[in-house]
Parts: C-alpha cells; sequence; structure tokens
C-alpha cells in the first residue's frame, strides 16, 4: 500500500479543468483547487462557453492559466486538444464541480513515484452534498463486471455507502473516475488521449481499459479525498445522458474485450439494453428509450470506425486476467440477488488478486 510520508513535489504536475458554461461552478471551487495545489500548475481549459466564465477567470483568477478552444469540442477532445499544449510530468483531470481537500493531491503523485507502471489514478470520491456517502463517479475505486458493466467500491447503480474507512486502502482498480483522475503524461499520449467518438461519459473507463492492456496500471489511493457535487454538465435523468451511456458501453466493450469473449457480451448487452428500454417505457420515460435505439443504430452506423479502432489496439486481456473485475454479472447480483454493497458481491482483493498473476506489475 503506498501512503504520504512526507512532503512530495507537486511542480511537475498540471491540473486542468476543463469548463464549459460553468462560472458559478469556477468560482465556488476553484478557490479550494489554487489554495491546496502544493505546487501544482492550475489551468482552465474553456469549451468555447458562451457565459462570461473567461471573464471570471481574468478578473477574479489572474492566476490561473487559461486555454481557449474555438469550439466546444466535447469532454474528450477537449482534453486531448488541451494536454497537447501543456507541458507536465502528470495531469490532473479535474471536473470543474469537485471541492479538494488539504494535502489531496500529494499521495497520488506518491503512487506514481512508487509504481514505475502506473498510468492512472484516482482519489476517493465523497458527495459534496451528502459528505457522509461515497459519490457515484467514481467512489472507492472503478470496477468492470463480466459483461462490461461499470460499477465502484462504495456503489452499486443507486445504492451509495456511507463512508466508515472501509476503502481507506491503495490498490489497482479497472478504472480510474475522470472526475478527478491524475495520469502520467507519457502514458497519456502514448495511446492518444481519450477516445474522441466518445464525446463525453464513460470515456475514462475505455482509457483505462486501454492503459492495462497495454501493460499499464491503473489505482485507487484511498489516502486522498474529494469532494464532487456531480452531474454538473448533464443531469442524472436525461435522454442525451441515456444515449451517450448506452452507446458507448457498446463501444466500450467492442474496442476492448479478446476475440474469445466479444461475441457473448455484445449479444448480452444489446439483449440487456432491450430491456432497459422497455423498463423506461413501462416507466413513461418514452426519451430515454428512444435514446437507446439511437445509441444502437449510431453504433451500427459507424461500426467500420468501431472495428478500425480495436483494430489499433494493444493486446487485450480476458476478464480473469484484469484487475478491478467482477466475474458473475452485476444485473443479477443487484436486482436478482439483493447485492446491493460491494463487500455483497464477496470480491476478493484486487491487490491480493494482481500479486497472483502472471506477469504482474510488468
Amino acid at each position: 500500500m503506498a501512503s504520504n510520508t512526507g512532503a512530495v513535489d507537486c511542480t511537475d504536475v498540471a491540473i486542468v479543468i476543463m469548463n464549459w458554461n460553468g462560472q458559478e461552478l469556477l468560482r465556488q471551487f476553484l478557490p479550494s483547487v489554487l489554495a491546496y495545489a502544493d505546487g501544482a500548475r492550475v489551468i482552465v481549459a474553456d469549451n468555447a462557453s458562451t457565459d462570461d466564465s473567461v471573464g471570471v477567470l481574468r478578473r477574479e483568477f489572474p492566476g490561473v492559466e487559461l486555454i481557449q478552444h474555438a469550439e466546444n469540442l466535447g469532454f474528450c477532445e477537449g482534453y486531448n486538444h488541451a494536454l497537447r499544449q501543456v507541458d507536465a510530468a502528470y495531469y490532473v483531470l479535474l471536473n470543474s464541480d469537485v471541492a479538494v481537500t488539504p494535502g489531496w493531491l500529494q499521495p497520488l503523485r506518491a503512487l506514481f513515484a512508487e509504481r514505475p507502471h502506473l498510468a492512472a489514478c484516482q482519489p476517493k470520491i465523497r458527495s459534496y452534498a451528502e459528505p457522509a456517502k461515497f459519490e457515484y463517479a467514481g467512489a472507492g475505486g472503478g470496477y468492470l463486471d463480466k459483461l462490461g458493466y461499470p460499477f465502484c467500491r462504495g456503489r452499486l447503480f443507486d445504492t451509495l455507502e456511507p463512508d466508515t474507512g472501509q476503502y481507506d486502502d491503495a490498490q489497482p482498480v479497472a478504472w480510474a473516475t475522470g472526475a478527478c483522475m491524475v495520469v502520467r503524461a507519457a502514458a497519456w499520449h502514448a495511446l492518444g488521449g481519450l477516445e474522441k467518438a466518445f464525446f463525453a461519459h464513460m470515456e475514462e473507463i475505455d482509457l483505462c481499459w486501454r492503459f492495462w492492456n497495454a501493460g499499464y496500471e491503473v489505482w485507487y489511493q484511498g489516502g486522498s479525498t474529494v469532494y464532487h457535487v456531480g452531474g454538473g454538465t448533464l443531469p442524472k435523468s436525461n435522454p442525451r445522458k441515456t444515449y451517450l451511456n448506452f452507446r458507448n458501453g457498446l463501444a466500450l466493450v467492442y474496442k476492448n474485450l479478446p476475440k474469445s469473449e466479444l461475441a457473448r457480451v455484445l449479444i448480452t448487452r444489446v439483449a440487456l439494453d432491450w430491456v432497459a428500454a422497455v423498463r423506461f417505457l413501462a416507466q413513461g420515460a418514452t426519451a430515454d428509450a428512444r435514446a437507446i435505439l439511437r445509441a444502437h443504430r449510431d453504433f451500427l452506423h459507424h461500426r467500420l470506425y468501431w472495428k478500425q479502432r480495436r483494430q489499433q489496439a494493444h493486446p487485450m486481456l480476458g476478464v480473469t486476467e484484469r484487475p478491478g473485475t467482477y466475474p458473475g454479472s452485476l444485473v443479477w447480483a443487484y436486482f436478482v440477488q439483493g447485492k446491493h454493497t460491494f463487500p455483497a458481491l464477496g470480491i476478493p482483493s484486487a491487490l491480493a488478486k494482481q500479486s497472483q498473476q502472471p506477469g504482474a506489475n510488468r
């Protein structure tokens, strides 16, 4: 387990915040980022905001570096474009609605010093609205089930655990949240950054999956804590978000699963998506049901692009070879077996699992 035993030099870190029409979020959360940067650069990349975000930054935060995009490039390409302009050894992708805490950055930076193959890590993510609980996006580290459905230690679907110190460890995970993710710049550029076709949502899961496939590591560091509002860009129930999640979910497994697992997983995912669409219709959420149909249509329409991206991938690890994976179905465990917390799944420590695998820490 990594630990922070002293002051850590963070001057080689650049904290980069993507902003789009978030002037009030900047006013609310930038002060804590600046106060607890520990020598790191603080940069805001503005995605062609139409509010007064740029004016607020120039007038009220002159110490913050500003990168301005000529158009809204989305979360993925917005970061890709911005980070090509930032010279730093490590990047922090930080949402504009995250409140950081004193000393939050040092344990994360220290983990990179201890693990030369580490490509990305995240802190503990707690809820800004309910500080005693974990937050939906990241919680105690990201996992995947055998069908590629993401979940977290501390969060299964919409069930959030209170933080009682049960995830204060540091260990490998399947993915680190894009709400607050530290990445090694060399690994980021080696893999081409985020998948631009995703636009937003699940892009960090795809990136971390590619990191593992390429021989890097992804970790969670529970010795660092931040607080996330969540839904700062899109509300949780939003047809646009539904569309992106379901389209990107299909692309995620298609891009990254080995051939031996792909057909079974893809067929099952499509069937479960149709179940979700019927469920939305039964709830009167017709716009969300239509969003799922559009997601499938657009995934198929761009299948040649996704095929090319798959062919460019590194050798693909199977479900039993990747840390942070659950060999069962999360949908079955949660909705049929009534397992609503991470401990109920009975997943062994990812750290122990990783140490037992051939080629670990390669």
